[in-house]
């Protein structure tokens, strides 16, 4: 719904009489909320989305979308067309017609100049390419966590959205809840001292599989374009849907599927939204032993230092170090140099001492915004052109906590990263790491 979009559209309204049908006598009978009555959003003023991807967790997000007074949801796409019929069918159940199109090429969507924003949510290899090219074509985004499933794609994201002015929301949506932000106000507020040290523990892996024969791929899926720019693997049914995950040529395991929440909110709590670590130290990775079909880590550890001396531990929980676990095997804990911490995940929110939780904020303080709804908050920036509370640049910089973890653990080096640059210093071979040759067709 920019501004020149709603424009367009009042001015179409006037040239087919609706809006100058005061003049005149009405030949139809028009629904009060073609003119915003009765607490409705008239159609000019709302924001059409298509969404790109329509599985599980895509269809989540849609669903969000749906139910906001203020959207259209017009178009959807997969090449799952099983998924690609749940997906329409939701939409036109929610409006009670058949008119949401259907698309197995998300460039088909894309090119449509009345879709002003796109939900993007499929595996993580097919976060990149949509977004630049969405981007490129003046739509607003909301994209699944991790932004990007390598570090060097995820640069290449954020220069597309700033250059086109792209209102871009990270699907990091634990930057909205409450206990988050209450977690986050008390550290940058100061509450706890200068912080020491923040842990962030992630779910463990656990994943694998041996497989001795591959199906045929079915009919309603389109194999080749569901691999797209990743390296060819032979099809498996149980490599899809969920378990994509713990492919690492589709996914990233638990480390990059949870380190935009947990590493993010680490990140949300120090102002580090713009920055990242200079050192990253392997300590853990455990590959599982009898599986050719999942190649995620069981267990992994690494440890971070930023610029001002503040140092990082991201782990699976079962590798988390003991102080950590008394606290809680999942989440996000700062801990300040006189032994004051808060701790935060979805279940709840805990600080020592207690009493840290009923501290009052005073004037001057630093506070997020109320909102505490993800999907409105993105909804309420392309109106105003604001950065959302899970902007492009924080999503970029919060999957490469894990994106730089990942490349040490596998070399087994401890790296030395320029935060600005965004480059190792002095190793080839992990800079070769940060981006990967595409399949086929496929180039940013």
């Amino acid at each position: 719904m920019k501004k020149e979009k709603l424009l367009d559209r009042r001015g179409f309204l006037r040239t087919t009489g609706i809006m100058a049908a005061g003049a005149t006598a009405f030949p139809y009978i028009v629904p009060a909320s073609v003119f915003g009555l009765n607490g409705q959003v008239s159609p000019s003023n709302k924001i059409t989305i298509g969404s790109i991807a329509t599985g599980g967790q895509a269809r989540g997000v849609l669903n969000g979308a749906l139910h906001q007074p203020d959207t259209q949801s017009v178009a959807v796409c997969d090449v799952n067309k099983q998924n690609l019929m749940r997906g329409k069918m939701m939409v036109d159940q929610t409006y009670g017609n058949e008119d949401c199109s259907a698309y197995h090429d998300f460039r088909d969507l894309l090119a449509r100049d009345d879709i002003d924003a796109v939900i993007i949510a499929p595996p993580d290899h097919w976060h990149a390419i949509p977004s630049v090219i969405a981007a490129n074509m003046g739509k607003d985004i909301y994209c699944e966590k991790p932004l990007t499933h390598d570090l060097g794609e995820g640069r290449a994201v954020v220069e597309a959205a700033k250059r086109n002015g792209t209102v871009f929301q990270v699907g990091s949506m634990q930057r909205s809840g409450s206990n988050f932000k209450q977690a986050c106000e008390l550290v940058r507020n100061g509450y706890i001292g200068k912080i020491k040290h923040i842990n962030v523990g992630l779910p463990n892996g656990d994943h694998q599989k041996m497989v001795t024969e591959y199906p045929p791929v079915p009919k309603h899926l389109d194999y080749d374009f569901y691999v797209g720019p990743a390296q060819w693997v032979p099809y498996h049914n149980e490599r899809l849907d969920w378990n994509w995950r713990w492919w690492m040529d589709f996914g990233g395991s638990q480390m990059m599927d949870w380190i935009g929440h947990h590493g993010d909110i680490a990140h949300m709590g120090m102002g580090w939204d713009h920055t990242g670590p200079v050192k990253i130290e392997p300590q853990k990775w455990q590959l599982p032993k009898k599986s050719n079909l999942y190649d995620g880590p069981h267990q992994y550890l690494f440890n971070s230092t930023y610029e001002n001396g503040v140092t990082m531990t991201v782990g699976s929980e079962k590798s988390m170090p003991k102080e950590f676990l008394e606290v809680s095997g999942g989440g996000t804990q700062w801990v300040g140099e006189n032994g004051q911490w808060v701790w935060v995940n979805r279940g709840g929110i805990k600080s020592n001492p207690g009493g840290l939780l009923k501290t009052k904020f005073g004037s001057n303080d630093f506070r997020f915004r109320k909102e505490r709804n993800h999907m409105r908050d993105w909804l309420d920036c392309i109106k105003t052109r604001k950065q959302p509370i899970a902007s492009v640049e924080a999503g970029h910089r919060s999957a490469s906590i894990g994106h730089l973890g990942k490349i040490a653990c596998t070399l087994g080096q401890t790296l030395e990263w320029d935060p600005a640059k965004e480059v190792f210093n002095n190793n080839t071979m992990a800079n070769n790491m940060l981006s990967r040759p595409y399949r086929g067709e496929w180039s940013l």
